[in-house]
């Protein structure tokens, strides 16, 4: 999880991810009618909060949308480091990003829209490889896509993100959405004690909050 926790939760000696024994874009989900997959991961930091932002809150506004929800790590580039390890991940050398991989149900290009939204509403996108404490390009804010609608989609909420701290209507500690959009690649899984980490130690570490809690109009 987050460096700044992590001695709460874990010994240097216990290893902190089961790797996935096959490719992110296999083993993506498309939805019923094809249009568009149910598979993202989201890097917005410390993936702790990550998680609990999309388990808990999200699913407030959206009840039973998420299928499954799984903190883990993945690189933008394809031909990163196989296999890194969880120190590896912490220091910033294997490439690999601390994210959400996120299962939807009965997935629409109007829900991905929504968690996309809501993704940027309770972190700082224009802090670049960095939230709060947590400095590195393992706390990259990212967006893994698997299709191309999903990828148009993302963009164009970033678009419309940006116009938004243009005319100050979004307050963030930038003004330039430092947000990238990249397909996804292989997913790395975090360790058992990881997964659900904020539900199971509510005094968790966590520095994500809402910079907002509604879109404006």
């Amino acid at each position: 999880g987050c460096y700044w926790g992590l001695m709460q939760s874990v010994s240097s000696s216990t290893s902190l991810f089961i790797i996935t024994t096959a490719l992110f874009l296999l083993n993506k989900v498309m939805a019923s009618d094809g249009s568009i997959s149910s598979t993202l991961a989201l890097g917005a930091g410390c993936y702790w909060g990550t998680e609990k932002f999309i388990r808990k809150d999200f699913q407030k506004n959206f009840p039973g949308s998420i299928k499954t929800a799984t903190v883990g790590f993945m690189s933008p580039d394809k031909d990163a480091m196989r296999n890194p390890s969880y120190r590896q991940v912490c220091s910033g050398t294997s490439g690999h990003i601390e994210v959400l991989f996120v299962e939807l149900n009965d997935a629409t290009p109007s829900l991905v829209e929504e968690i996309i939204k809501f993704f940027f509403q309770f972190h700082d996108p224009t802090t670049k490889n960095r939230q709060g404490n947590d400095v590195g390009s393992q706390y990259a804010s990212h967006i893994f896509v698997t299709d191309p609608l999903q990828n148009e989609i993302a963009n164009r909420v970033m678009e419309k993100l940006q116009m938004l701290v243009d005319k100050k209507e979004v307050s963030y500690a930038s003004q330039t959405v430092a947000t990238l959009v990249s397909d996804a690649n292989e997913f790395y899984e975090a360790h058992e004690e990881h997964q659900d980490y904020l539900a199971k130690n509510p005094n968790g570490y966590c520095n994500h909050y809402f910079r907002f809690k509604f879109w404006p109009a």
